[in-house]
């Protein structure tokens, strides 16, 4: 459930960025989200349907939130609450595959997060460097 809500916002967040940040680098890395998880989502579906597993066809309440937030923004002041947005949101994502492709029960579950993993660390390393990008160049 966690990590379907969480990919659907990603796209989401990513499709905002690609819309309005003022930055360059930061639609990039919007575009790059979209793609990704939107592939990443379809896995996830696929799997879960395989298995009976409803999922959530909404982002929930949190990423609403934090998408509505988001999208009052603009310019820098966007740009640099997304990135610090998108590290947060990777960190736990990271953490929450980490665990399930260690300790999951379901084989092809585990499978799934442990074969999404290095896109995911991907995504957290080039947050981490847009972010650090981001507030450097405002801070100029």
């Amino acid at each position: 459930m966690q990590a379907a809500q969480g990919g659907m916002a990603e796209v989401e967040l990513g499709r905002l960025a690609m819309q309005k940040a003022s930055s360059s680098v930061v639609k990039s890395f919007g575009q790059h989200m979209v793609k990704d998880h939107t592939q990443a989502n379809n896995q996830l579906k696929q799997l879960a349907s395989q298995k009976g597993i409803p999922i959530p066809t909404d982002t929930g309440t949190q990423n609403k939130a934090t998408k509505a937030g988001l999208s009052k923004l603009s310019g820098t002041a966007f740009d640099r609450a997304l990135m610090n947005q998108m590290v947060m949101d990777h960190q736990k994502t990271v953490s929450l595959f980490e665990k399930e492709a260690q300790q999951g029960q379901d084989l092809e579950v585990k499978a799934w997060a442990a074969q999404t993993l290095p896109t995911l660390r991907d995504h957290l390393r080039m947050a981490l460097s847009t972010q650090h990008g981001v507030s450097h160049s405002s801070a100029r």
